[in-house]
């Protein structure tokens, strides 16, 4: 088995946060009246993408009838609609469109994990199971062996769990839609708000804000080899 394969199947196998594995399995019995015919994933929900990306997308954690239905991160809800579109547009995704596993999505370069695996009630994990779950995964996941040369939060929840793994000693950059700050470890840092309906239906987060994320990320993934953050220097 990879190395891959075998994280994924340890994350999907977890069971350490009971309130969270009931939820998960409670909304995957009891289903949403539009997907009463689909079986739902109902399990934690590993990453996707190459593990040597070098760009990073960490999230909050899956949506109870997108992931949570469907098995792939931010996959079948309105926030998937708008990463994946905006992915594409930067050129890190093959298509706009994730409806599920088997729907021909290739990334480009990134890899999209969140912070908790499992989907909490009313989208809101308790602080022991964020740091049970980004202790026991994300910790990993960011570690710079694995690729990374940028890191992109979606919300404060991602940017500060972020900075407490990879700075914990270290001071706090105040999360704000753009943010940015260079990780002792040389890498790059993006924030952006969350593209939940909260955000993209009140308009707090637009199209043009996103997408200025990414494309940010792909401009520093693209500067000459010589750029302090390839590591090159």
């Amino acid at each position: 088995m990879s190395d891959r394969a075998q994280f994924e199947e340890q994350v999907t196998c977890c069971t350490l946060c009971p309130r969270l594995r009931e939820h998960c399995t409670a909304v995957a019995r009891e289903r949403r009246k539009a997907y009463r015919d689909e079986e739902y994933w109902g399990r934690p929900v590993p990453p996707f993408g190459s593990c040597d990306a070098r760009l990073l997308i960490v999230g909050l954690a899956p949506g109870a009838h997108g992931a949570n239905r469907t098995g792939r991160i931010f996959t079948g809800d309105r926030s998937g609609d708008w990463l994946y579109r905006a992915l594409h547009k930067a050129g890190f995704a093959n298509q706009a469109e994730s409806r599920g596993r088997d729907d021909g999505l290739e990334l480009r370069d990134a890899r999209i994990t969140c912070v908790v695996k499992c989907a909490p009630p009313d989208n809101k994990p308790l602080p022991t199971e964020i740091s049970t779950c980004s202790a026991r995964f994300l910790a990993g996941e960011l570690d710079k062996n694995q690729g990374s040369k940028v890191i992109i939060a979606l919300g404060r929840l991602a940017w500060d769990t972020i900075q407490k793994h990879l700075d914990p000693e270290g001071r706090r950059t105040p999360f704000s839609h753009g943010a940015r700050r260079t990780l002792p470890d040389g890498r790059l840092l993006l924030a952006s708000f969350h593209p939940s309906q909260q955000n993209t239906f009140t308009g707090r987060l637009t199209e043009p804000m996103f997408d200025s994320v990414f494309a940010e990320a792909s401009l520093q993934l693209h500067k000459n080899v010589e750029d302090p953050l390839s590591g090159n220097a």
